[in-house]
């Protein structure tokens, strides 16, 4: 099945335009783009290359896709946007291109879901499963692990680290790395235990989250301070996969994180 595309709609003669594509009325697939197959496209949405869009995305009306970056060091490099498969970006949701003097791309997994008025600014690296709420902002350089969720009006500081399995309430502000398979929540973004419910919906067993919680509790509840708690994780919970990815995120931390 070729791509449909409205008459109203705008193509560059240098995009690509996979086998089921559809392009809504209005909408703008600039050069150097290319769509893979199944991927919709709203009326009014704009995409702009270099950009690589997987297979089965849906961009609806108003979304902004790959323009150039909002970076006072930018002055018209050719950098790209890459999205993997069955995205839903929705309206007003915007993404840009990365930056030469940063990784040169902005770089998004697979099955996301981006609210409305959503953002992830140049050179962020976003995993996959992600829920990013309405108006959820992240700056530029902020790597964002699989299965992680931002609320609403959650605003991340550039070069910050968001863990696989995070969830981060409402209008946090974020400022330093945020903690795997934890809770963070509130203005001061701080952590409030293992985030049990999400884990146990994303098919973690009992004993995976008690050892997460038994770690949490060293590293935040006790009166070790980092070095130690991470000395005793090691001692009594060697061997849980989990705690090791916990472990590893902190000790690869450059900003600190919130506790």
């Amino acid at each position: 099945m070729s791509a449909e595309v409205h008459a109203t709609a705008i193509v560059s003669p240098s995009a690509t335009l996979g086998e089921g594509v559809e392009v809504g009325p209005y909408a703008v697939v600039g050069d150097h783009v290319r769509l893979g197959n199944g991927t919709h496209v709203g009326a009014h949405a704009n995409i702009s290359g270099p950009a690589e869009i997987g297979e089965g995305n849906r961009i609806f009306p108003h979304a902004v896709l790959g323009l150039e970056p909002q970076d006072l060091k930018y002055h018209g490099e050719p950098t790209r946007l890459v999205v993997g498969a069955r995205n839903v970006f929705r309206e007003f949701m915007t993404a840009h291109r990365g930056t030469v003097t940063g990784r040169g791309e902005t770089v998004i997994g697979d099955d996301g879901y981006f609210m409305s008025y959503s953002h992830i600014a140049h050179d962020c690296r976003i995993g996959s499963r992600v829920v990013f709420a309405n108006c959820a902002a992240l700056a530029g350089h902020v790597d964002v692990g699989d299965h992680a969720t931002l609320g609403a009006f959650a605003a991340a500081h550039q070069f910050i680290r968001i863990g696989n399995h995070a969830f981060v309430g409402a209008y946090a502000q974020l400022r330093q790395d945020v903690l795997p398979f934890c809770k963070t929540d509130g203005i001061d973004a701080k952590t409030y235990g293992i985030n049990a419910i999400g884990l146990k919906r994303n098919g973690f067993e009992d004993e995976r989250i008690e050892a997460l919680q038994k770690a949490y509790r060293l590293l935040i509840k006790s009166k070790l301070n980092t070095t130690q708690a991470l000395e005793r994780i090691a001692t009594e919970l060697s061997g849980h996969p989990d705690v090791d990815d916990l472990v590893l995120f902190i000790r690869g931390s450059k900003r600190g994180f919130h506790k």
